[in-house]
């Protein structure tokens, strides 16, 4: 039993439970993640080697993407480009599971996550801050670098699309609450306001908004994190579940772990998304030693919201013959329901002022990055400068109309296709990233290896959800993990051929 004492007078004691009597699960997956970005982190960055090399950000520097910034104001920038409702509402998911969602967290962020997030980073750095649809095609050829490109602008619309109907759906519900009417408690009006916000972030200088004011409310995504965690503590009634207790499936409709759980939680574990960000800060960067902090760091710290997250989905909600019944029926209220949920749960009426500004302020920061990046994507693509304002709102304007016309279209199906190309993206970035420590004869294994495993999520994933293939697990589960072995085969096969530099 874990418990804080508190003195109460010269001669009494009382135990104040942290969030009931079960925790140690969720204090050893956070040591783990902690841990794992001093120790792991520094094997991928000694892997990469760093050096002093001089970064895009001061030899290209053009006052609008290519800005140099301070390396707390790049770590804050980049947790907040990464992170919006991704680790929340996809960790509340994940929570459906069960706490068997944290070894996800864990291991995904650390040996995964991290990695792919450093490697997207480093590599975009190390090529004058391209797309990483670029860097793909630099490593993989002009067929992949093609797909990339289909594959990040089509993701980047679809983050900007759900980074803004959850705010717009959240908006509404405080104002409902507070007892407000009118227009204010319309979705469809908020969602304008908010696509009229990410048209003029796309296309101003970085260093503008995103450079000033989004280092705040990346601390306040953190303060919220970790007002949910004290609330939880503070609280005996809510208890943490043990993973070894409760090592099985808990999804109350049964949806297997392997591999929907692992598409469902990207954000807080592995996501191919955080690859288009990283060269927007990339482009950032004074040294290249800013990057294990910058990007391996800002995926743990991402890693640790989502496993508090997921921590708050397996506690607060209600569990019905071993299935997460009560999470089950918060969420089908929607994601803004459910997250304005556990704010007032666990925080109160202070929940509310946090929410307001972590629910709805950071993924909307997320969503106009994510369209800044298609921005960039497309200018990188069809070789368009974006030096004059012109030639920006050259693509901005179809970008954010396309967006306009997603924004319509039914929440839960654009999420799931989000999941499933949101994974393949990291697929295929840690793909990239094997084959650049191929040719640089640096070990390789720290990236196939998680290429590998995503390779078989992503494979699985296809054949077997409804909104793809719907083929049975007994087709999907072996045809998905065959097609990784192939991958892995044609990566082997090809660093037995000499390198093409």
């Amino acid at each position: 039993m874990i418990s804080t004492i508190i003195k109460i007078s010269n001669k009494k004691l009382a135990f104040v439970h942290m969030g009931g009597v079960i925790m140690i699960s969720f204090f050893i997956c956070l040591a783990l993640l902690i841990g794992g970005y001093f120790v792991y982190g520094k094997v991928v960055e000694n892997t990469f080697a760093p050096d002093d090399r001089e970064t895009p950000a001061v030899r290209i520097n053009d006052g609008v993407d290519y800005v140099v910034m301070p390396e707390w104001k790049l770590f804050l920038v980049q947790l907040l480009n990464i992170a919006g409702l991704g680790p929340i509402f996809g960790a509340m998911q994940g929570a459906l599971w069960g706490p068997v969602v944290f070894l996800w967290i864990t291991f995904g962020t650390i040996f995964a996550g991290g990695v792919h997030d450093y490697f997207s980073g480093m590599l975009s750095e190390r090529n004058d801050g391209a797309s990483i649809s670029e860097v793909c095609g630099i490593y993989l050829g002009n067929v992949m670098k093609n797909v990339m490109r289909v594959f990040s602008v089509v993701l980047l619309v679809m983050v900007g699309t759900v980074f803004a109907v959850g705010p717009a759906g959240l908006i509404v519900t405080l104002f409902k609450n507070s007892g407000v009417t009118g227009i204010v408690t319309s979705a469809e009006f908020w969602l304008w306001i908010i696509l009229l916000y990410y048209f003029i972030a796309t296309f101003i200088s970085i260093d503008k908004i995103i450079g000033r004011i989004y280092p705040l409310f990346g601390i306040c995504l953190i303060i919220m994190a970790v007002g949910v965690i004290i609330g939880i503590f503070t609280h005996s009634e809510y208890t943490i579940p043990e993973i070894w207790s409760h090592f099985g499936n808990m999804h109350p409709d049964g949806k297997p772990i392997w591999s929907f759980m692992f598409i469902t939680v990207a954000c807080g574990a592995i996501s191919g998304f955080h690859s288009t960000q990283s060269p927007l800060m990339a482009r950032c960067m004074k040294s290249e030693k800013q990057g294990h902090f910058v990007f391996y760091g800002a995926m743990v710290a991402e890693g640790v919201i989502a496993l508090i997250w997921a921590a708050a989905g397996c506690s607060i909600y209600e569990v019905t013959g071993g299935l997460n019944t009560g999470l089950a029926e918060i969420l089908s209220g929607g994601q803004s329901a459910a997250i304005y949920d556990v704010c007032i749960k666990t925080m109160g009426s202070v929940g509310v002022a946090l929410a307001m500004i972590g629910v709805i302020v950071c993924p909307i920061t997320s969503g106009d990055t994510a369209f800044r990046s298609a921005r960039l994507v497309l200018a990188d693509w069809f070789k368009i400068d974006q030096d004059k304002i012109q030639k920006r709102l050259l693509l901005c304007v179809p970008l954010l109309a396309v967006g306009a016309f997603v924004v319509h279209l039914d929440y839960a199906v654009v999420w799931r296709y989000f999941s499933w190309t949101n994974q393949t993206l990291a697929m295929i970035v840690l793909w990239t990233a094997s084959m650049y420590l191929f040719r640089e004869k640096k070990n390789y294994w720290i990236t196939a290896v998680p290429a590998t495993f995503m390779s078989a999520v992503s494979m699985t994933y296809f054949f077997c959800a409804d909104e793809c293939l719907g083929f049975s697990t007994a087709v999907a589960y072996p045809v998905g993990i065959i097609l990784a072995v192939v991958f892995l085969g044609i990566f082997i096969h090809a660093t037995k051929k000499p390198a093409k530099m």
